[in-house]
């Protein structure tokens, strides 16, 4: 019970200093910077009668940064090159995934209470709504990382957040052989399929590496050419070309507004596209995803979640069938076949080591899609 109670004293207390140094940096008209918050916390402490302790200062001053920011305790774990993924659970414990492994950390959010103002400081500005009758939420972060954030009554012990931390490196096919991700045959396939323009679906799990891959081939797109990425959060870097990059939008707090990833896909065939990138295609926009596969949009390419790649064309294609009731099956399989001509799938070991599994040429068939890995291909 005293450890209850001195544990609420003191987030009290740590909240009363974070608004204070945060009005004083309000009134001064001046950013959230380690600098200026450092000048302000002097000053309330000052007032305090409280003395300035180098040995703690700049914890201190990090800390509130990193509160008035919007991470809180977790801005640490964010700025950590080695942290691929940030995971806040309903306890307030939080992890993190480094090199494909799931680790523990010792920060950890006092109270629920805690973990709501995290939700609300990022999602407030954005003009998102997360509550008890919408309580899950997507966002970027400034930085370009995904953040999402679900609330009860759907998470049963209390608000979970999850961040998909932006990645700073732009990987090359070179890369990914030297990390032992694929081999230098594979290499070359890919590079080829990108130039002659196939159409390419990447597939996997969660984590194994589908959007890194996809930026990868994407860079190979000669510059003239126009591509036109499509993402629920925009993760793909493609340098210096002509690209266009689209984002999908999440309805107002008074539920409108809303941009789906259909709607994109069908504005980018109005866009004189010549490639379409999709980050993942999971609902009605495949139907319309498809249809742009072969009708000249050929060496377009998206990600699906599968654990195979007969899973993959058999997702796309039960997708096609929900947007589509009319559509017969026999024609979503063969849409399916003749819209894409290459399958690269991923997986990730129990060592978290990502590499390509599987790749395989699809060829449209009476009764579905034949694919032939490529392995076997080049064997023969």
């Amino acid at each position: 019970m005293k450890r209850a109670v001195e544990t609420r004293r003191r987030s009290a207390s740590r909240e009363s200093l974070v608004r204070e140094v945060g009005a004083r940096l309000a009134a001064s008209a001046s950013g959230v910077t380690l600098e200026g918050v450092e000048i302000a916390l002097r000053d309330v402490l000052a007032n305090q009668g409280v003395g300035w302790r180098p040995e703690v200062a700049e914890r201190a001053v990090a800390a509130i940064t990193d509160e008035l920011a919007g991470v809180g305790p977790i801005g640490p774990l964010l700025r950590d090159a080695s942290v691929s993924e940030v995971m806040v659970n309903s306890s307030g414990s939080v992890y993190v995934e480094r090199d494909g492994r799931l680790e523990p950390t010792e920060v950890r959010f006092p109270s629920e209470s805690d973990v709501r103002h995290l939700i609300e400081r990022v999602v407030s500005p954005l003009g998102l709504r997360v509550d008890a009758t919408s309580p899950w939420v997507d966002a970027r972060l400034g930085d370009g990382s995904r953040f999402h954030a679900v609330l009860p009554p759907i998470a049963l012990g209390g608000p979970v957040v999850t961040i998909r931390k932006f990645a700073q490196s732009l990987w090359s096919l070179d890369d990914l052989v030297a990390m032992g991700s694929l081999d230098e045959a594979t290499a070359v396939r890919l590079a080829s399929a990108v130039r002659e323009r196939e159409n390419v679906l990447v597939s996997g799990g969660g984590g194994t590496g589908k959007t890194t891959l996809l930026g990868v081939l994407a860079r190979l797109v000669p510059s003239p050419e126009r591509v036109i990425t499509i993402e629920d959060a925009a993760e793909l870097r493609l340098g210096e070309r002509h690209v266009v990059g689209l984002e999908t939008r999440p309805p107002n707090v008074e539920g409108r507004g809303e941009v789906t990833l259909r709607d994109l896909v069908r504005c980018a065939m109005r866009m004189r596209a010549d490639r379409i990138v999709v980050g993942e295609v999971r609902g009605p926009e495949a139907l319309d995803m498809l249809q742009a596969l072969t009708s000249g949009h050929a060496g377009s390419m998206a990600t699906v979640h599968a654990d195979a790649p007969e899973e993959a064309l058999m997702r796309l294609e039960i997708m096609a069938l929900m947007a589509a009731p009319g559509l017969s099956v026999a024609a979503a399989r063969r849409l399916v076949g003749s819209a894409i001509d290459l399958v690269v799938h991923l997986s990730r070991d129990s060592n978290g080591r990502r590499s390509i599994q599987r790749i395989a040429d699809v060829t449209p068939a009476h009764d579905g899609s034949v694919l032939v890995d490529f392995e076997r291909r080049a064997a023969g």
